[in-house]
């Protein structure tokens, strides 16, 4: 199994550089703040920082302060004493005393309630707290990393984080860089996913290159590494084997892809026509077209995974025009199935023949 560590993956700089702050720090106590983007990795980063420390053998507790109620988040925090409140039916330890020893990960910490800031400030200045409803004071050894997607500073100034605990968090500060801020990276993720969902699943689905990793390095990736980690993760499992085609990716990717085309009228330059002899016998010019044209909205569909709203796209027309050319030739087979797109008997100049 792969440790934190080896899952942060990327060559970036920024990367590299959190790889090295990891190092220094991990054989520390101090506290580490890590700041950055949901999806960039900050549990990843808080684990390989425990991982690399010499509290690996003991318990790395995590708690999401976002996503517990604030009525039930001290009782998690500190525990509590059977009677404190109603449905305390019995004591419980919280998950400061269960992380003695080892780490405690409070993700989401911009969401702690003033109340509880407060608490929070003793505990990381004398390590000690009392649970709910309890006089006996708990002292524990626990180191904390703290991460948030919050401006912290900020909310201090607004009064809306209290100012003597920020600065108590951040001793070490950690700031993690959003994935398109490091674009670089982007390749190295999706060969690291493909491969990892391969393995996991006993599919074998070839990581993307050419146009594919085009289109997937023009989108801005918002919800950031969990995103293509995410999308990987479909593609093998719905995909199973071979390549990873145009219309396999989200509409969303697949727009802004094609947004950062060159538009221009979306005509031909020369070179890029099929060079055509014309034979002494002539030719049915509009037979030819018609098949050309069926030949292009074939391979538009076809790259689209048979979206009609994409495919109409590549091909410059309004839906509503691909929809009634469709209706007209039967719903077209692709490449007219194969065979007749262009009369069979058309000469053509073999050495500048171009597949479009």
């Amino acid at each position: 199994m792969l440790n934190a560590q080896s899952s942060l993956v990327g060559e970036s700089q920024a990367i590299q550089e959190i790889l090295r702050t990891i190092e220094k720090i991990a054989a520390t106590e101090s506290t580490v703040l890590i700041t950055g983007e949901s999806g960039t990795g900050k549990e990843l980063i808080a684990r390989a920082i425990h991982e690399k420390s010499a509290r690996a053998s003991q318990p790395m507790i995590t708690v999401n302060c976002g996503a517990i109620p604030s009525e039930l988040l001290e009782a998690e925090l500190f525990g509590h004493v059977k009677g404190a409140f109603t449905g305390a039916t019995a004591n419980r330890i919280g998950r400061f005393e269960a992380a003695n020893g080892g780490t405690i990960f409070l993700d989401e910490i911009g969401e702690l309630p003033l109340a509880l800031q407060v608490k929070l400030l003793r505990v990381l200045q004398t390590k000690q707290f009392e649970a709910i409803g309890s006089s006996k004071t708990i002292e524990v050894d626990v180191r904390i990393v703290a991460a948030t997607n919050r401006d912290l500073e900020e909310a201090a100034r607004k009064k809306e984080f209290r100012e003597d605990l920020y600065y108590r968090l951040n001793v070490i500060p950690v700031k993690v860089p959003n994935l398109r801020d490091r674009k670089s990276d982007i390749a190295i993720l999706v060969n690291h996913f493909i491969t990892q969902f391969n393995t996991q699943t006993g599919h074998n689905v070839e990581a993307p290159s050419g146009e594919i990793m085009n289109a997937l390095n023009s989108y801005d990736w918002p919800g950031n590494v969990r995103e293509p980690e995410n999308l990987m993760e479909r593609l093998v499992i719905l995909k199973g084997q071979g390549t990873v085609d145009l219309g396999d990716l989200p509409h969303r990717i697949f727009q802004r892809y094609a947004e950062g085309q060159p538009q221009g009228t979306g005509a031909l330059s020369e070179w890029e026509f099929p060079r055509m002899v014309l034979p002494n016998s002539g030719v049915n010019l509009k037979a030819i077209v018609e098949a050309f044209e069926n030949h292009l909205i074939d391979q538009a569909l076809a790259r689209t995974g048979n979206n009609k709203n994409r495919a109409s796209e590549l091909l410059m027309m309004n839906r509503t025009t691909l929809v009634e050319k469709l209706r007209k030739r039967g719903m077209i087979t692709p490449a007219a199935k194969k065979a007749g797109m262009l009369p069979n008997n058309m000469p053509t100049a073999p050495s500048n023949d171009m597949s479009i």
